[in-house]
């Protein structure tokens, strides 16, 4: 285990920041920490960021070492695995501010209940609460 990791930035690449910007902040329900050209930032815990970086910005970084962003727009890239303490308030704000539904909410085999939408770029976010035990039986 690497024992001297103290904070987590999470970076998704997007083709439009400002919509994606729009789209975090309602699914967040704040305004971004930081939000400068090419890079947003939301503080989600006290170790814990999501960044929204262009895809054009990070293509410069990569140079042409692996195939440039935007050939995978739309595209599930990654999932954003957010655990709630109420799942019906947060799907419906996803719902209310018109993110894509991908699956409704419903119990999982591995006792989380939770629900998938897409944002603009296709990322996948996922909401989820544990299942209390009684609604196991």
């Amino acid at each position: 285990m690497i024992n001297q990791i103290s904070k987590l930035e999470i970076i998704l690449y997007v083709s439009n920041q400002e919509a994606s910007c729009r789209f975090y902040r309602n699914i967040f329900r704040k305004e971004p920490d930081m939000n400068v050209p090419g890079m947003t930032e939301f503080n989600l815990t006290e170790n814990c960021k999501l960044g929204l970086m262009l895809n054009k910005g990070i293509a410069k970084i990569l140079e042409d070492k692996t195939p440039h962003p935007e050939s995978g727009n739309g595209i599930p890239r990654c999932e954003l695995y957010l655990n709630v303490d109420n799942i019906q308030l947060e799907f419906d704000n996803a719902n209310s501010i018109g993110a894509k539904l991908i699956s409704p909410i419903a119990d999982r085999d591995w006792g989380d209940r939770v629900c998938y939408f897409a944002d603009p770029d296709g990322h996948i976010i996922a909401f989820a609460e544990k299942i209390k035990i009684e609604n196991m039986r």
